[in-house]
């Protein structure tokens, strides 16, 4: 592939809730459930992402994002699950679906979130990434991405081919993608079904229909259990049965089939190739267990907040409310990053010149699980709590995050800062530090930009651990 797999749309958290039910609730004859376990994942356009990042694929998301604990949640398990988010600004909540589960059946599904917010203009690191993609994927969940205006005309521009996953509440399929891929339900709603006529006949009256409406090269019909009906060119419809049963739970299994096909068009395939692929990796996914069984291990949660002097402004409520006051204001974030394992005048220094830089700082701060990874199981020498407590009694702090992973890449991708600022000596001890800032290519994606400023010499956390006799300098 000469490029990254693009995986372009509408990311939602979805969350499964497991539990029991032993009893009804005494003021109205409904089931109550005990809750057992829960588990959070990327859904929508982010499902279908993490699928393809499965497969050793180099992914890329473009979605959008927005400043609430949903939107934090979902840039951590996104990049677990080794996926590039490009983020656009989400006016609004995160929208999230919650199924409600007791022995394997889904009770009842709550959402929430509201109504769609306007996804924001995307950069030109994303209109770039598109152009230069081995495939796209347009996985559209009817809540804006796929209508934006700049996105389509990159999309109609792409030499790349274009996979369409369509919504009935989503826009048509920009003109000559390559493969159109909705369920039966979704081409009924989009083509009305004539009387009496037969299910493989309405399948195949409804593709033909979306081929001829939307310039599509192709477009395949799925069938659930029995596979998927492919149109094309000519008049007569290739018919594509599953493999063997393919019994279980099938949610997510619409978003492994675009994916699996997105992929094999990214490596040559031919159209008819992909859709076998497709309803082969579809059948097997319903088969072994589904979405609970096809997702990496669960991360865990982002601090919403931490408690004790100071805690109002650490943690993903805290850093959420900020952000929208600052963007609501037209303002300036800025942002930094380390362990601060001890607060020194060098760190001090470096705090209040980020400051200066715009209208509010926000420190990421490793947690303690990311310092043991970093730096060895001696460290850190004071907990995540005590450091972002620290950090946010300063007066140049406003607010405090603390992440999990080895690098800030998925606190950046949903704090978005518009600049992202380090200590002089970060990368060499002095000269141009700024060109080898590891997280330049990422503040990239959205037109952030990375400075550095300048740091007091002789100040180090280790030298200082080393002279306290704390630990032997390594």
């Amino acid at each position: 592939m000469r490029g990254p797999v693009v995986v372009l749309g509408d990311t939602l958290l979805d969350r499964d809730v497991e539990g029991v039910v032993n009893r009804l609730c005494p003021d109205s004859p409904v089931p109550v459930l005990d809750e057992t376990a829960a588990s959070d994942r990327p859904g929508g356009a982010g499902l279908a992402a993490v699928f393809a990042a499965a497969q050793g694929a180099e992914v890329v998301l473009v979605t959008a994002l927005a400043d609430d604990a949903g939107g934090a949640r979902l840039s951590a398990l996104l990049a677990a699950a080794g996926v590039q988010v490009y983020p656009l600004a989400l006016s609004g909540a995160t929208p999230e679906k919650i199924r409600l589960r007791a022995r394997g059946r889904v009770l009842l599904r709550h959402d929430r979130g509201g109504a769609s917010g306007e996804p924001g203009q995307p950069s030109d690191e994303v209109l770039r990434v598109i152009a230069g993609a081995s495939a796209v994927l347009v996985s559209d969940y009817g809540r804006g991405v796929a209508r934006q205006p700049a996105l389509r005309a990159a999309l109609s521009a792409t030499r790349a081919p274009v996979v369409w996953d369509p919504h009935p509440r989503g826009p048509a399929a920009v003109p000559g993608v390559h493969l159109a891929t909705p369920n039966e339900s979704e081409v009924r709603e989009l083509v009305p079904a004539l009387p009496g006529a037969s299910r493989l006949a309405t399948a195949s009256r409804g593709a033909q229909g979306l081929r001829r409406r939307w310039r599509a090269g192709a477009v395949a019909v799925t069938l659930g259990g029995d596979g998927a009906l492919l149109c094309h060119a000519g008049s007569t419809p290739l018919v594509v049965p599953t493999p063997g049963s393919a019994e279980g739970d099938t949610c997510g299994a619409g978003d492994r089939f675009a994916a699996a096909a997105s992929l094999a068009l990214a490596q040559g395939a031919l159209v008819s190739e992909a859709v076998q692929a497709a309803v082969a990796e579809a059948s097997a996914y319903v088969a072994g267990g589904g979405v609970a069984a096809a997702l990496p291990p669960p991360v865990r949660p982002t601090p919403t907040s931490v408690a004790g002097p100071g805690g109002d402004r650490v943690g993903v409520a805290a850093v959420a409310t900020l952000l929208g006051e600052v963007r609501a204001a037209g303002g300036t974030v800025v942002a930094t990053g380390g362990c601060f394992d001890l607060l020194h005048a060098g760190h001090v220094a470096t705090l209040q010149a980020a400051r200066q830089l715009g209208d509010c700082l926000i420190v990421c701060v490793n947690s303690d699980d990311s310092v043991a990874g970093l730096k060895g199981p001696d460290r850190p020498v004071m907990s995540e709590g005590d450091r972002s407590r620290l950090l946010a009694a300063l007066s140049c702090v406003d607010a405090v995050l603390i992440f999990d992973e080895p690098t800030p890449d998925a606190a950046l991708s949903w704090v978005r800062p518009d600049i992202w600022v380090k200590g002089g000596d970060y990368a060499t001890g002095g000269g141009d530090a700024a060109a080898a800032l590891p997280e330049a290519e990422v503040l990239r994606r959205w037109g952030g930009n990375t400075v550095v400023v300048p740091y007091l010499d002789g100040r180090s956390t280790t030298d200082l651990i080393v002279r306290s006799g704390g630990e032997r300098t390594r």
